[in-house]
């Protein structure tokens, strides 16, 4: 069987409070699976069912083939883990703090040196083997991070937010790492706010208020966005984005860097509209340009649709 992590009308309850309602979805070894949503959407929630530290209210959930109500103990033997924030021991060397987590997944020493040598010839690590890791730049401890989560060779991998806070280049290298883990058959569970490292992903998902809204590859994401995406380069900014809301037909608007995305309807009569808004008004548009969705799109029409909703 293929599947490394099932969920089926998986709910978790805190006494009045739904925090995770009815969610569903399956992820493939070596897959890259993205779960975006808000803060306080329901995604670490999520994760702490799926790791086997909270039990679920209803519904199930299998990881690595084992039950989330009835074999929490065995499912964290068979995963790792990558936090946001570095939990491991700054006071100890690089090679401390591997030797250290080998001792609690009571790696016997001959496979820990031989684990060793793979985890420092992923992460690059081998050159700083002897420096404290509270002195490690952002990117490093990160890759530390993973080295530690990967040392006992789990099928399964999950990453809260693993680039927070962490500058391009190391993101970027960090994950092509997270790539080679995939070639390896790895299932990987990432939790993200960049819509570029969505769009990394083999599939995603959007959680709102504990509710899966969205889910799928990005391509078919981005081609449910309805209506057309207009790119508009015009100034002032911030005053355009407030005047072409009230446009009828403009579903939503989202500003990127110096032009804004508009979501539109009938195409051809929002452009009437908003050359005849931005007259009136004192806006000069300089270029209008039909684009394709952006995952940024995707989610902010999901905002737009759950705001809408509620």
């Amino acid at each position: 069987m293929n599947i490394a992590i099932e969920a089926n009308d998986l709910t978790r309850k805190f006494e009045n409070f739904t925090a995770v309602d009815h969610v569903n979805f399956s992820i493939r070894y070596g897959e890259i699976f993205g779960f975006l949503g808000p803060n306080g959407a329901g995604k670490s929630t999520t994760i702490r069912m799926l790791c086997g530290i909270l039990q679920p209210t209803s519904g199930t959930g299998r990881v690595a083939g084992f039950d989330v109500m009835t074999e929490p103990e065995k499912i964290k033997e068979a995963i790792g883990y990558v936090s946001q924030r570095f939990s491991l021991y700054g006071d100890l060397t690089v090679r401390e703090n591997l030797e250290f987590y080998a001792s609690i997944y009571k790696i016997p020493r001959p496979r820990f040196r031989q684990r060793l040598e793979v985890v420092y010839a992923l992460t690059g690590l081998g050159s700083f083997e002897k420096q404290m890791a509270g002195t490690l730049s952002g990117g490093w401890k990160q890759k530390l991070a993973v080295a530690n989560g990967i040392l006992h060779e789990p099928k399964i991998l999950f990453l809260d937010e693993p680039t927070a806070g962490i500058d391009p280049v190391s993101r970027r290298s960090l994950w092509e790492m997270l790539y080679q883990l995939a070639d390896h058959g790895i299932a990987l569970f990432v939790t993200t706010h960049y819509m570029e490292e969505a769009e990394r992903c083999n599939q995603i998902a959007f959680i709102s208020q504990g509710k899966l809204l969205r889910s799928g590859t990005p391509a078919v994401l981005k081609q449910q966005v309805t209506g057309a995406i207009l790119e508009v380069e015009c100034r002032p900014l911030m005053k355009a984005s407030r005047v072409f809301k009230s446009i009828p037909g403009v579903e939503n608007i989202t500003a990127f860097g110096t032009n804004l995305h508009l979501q539109v309807g009938e195409e051809r009569q929002i452009l009437a509209d908003l050359k005849a808004v931005a007259a009136r008004e004192g806006i000069v548009i300089d270029s209008i340009t039909p684009i394709s969705a952006s995952l940024e799109d995707v989610f902010a029409a999901i905002s737009e649709e759950t705001r809408g909703a509620n």
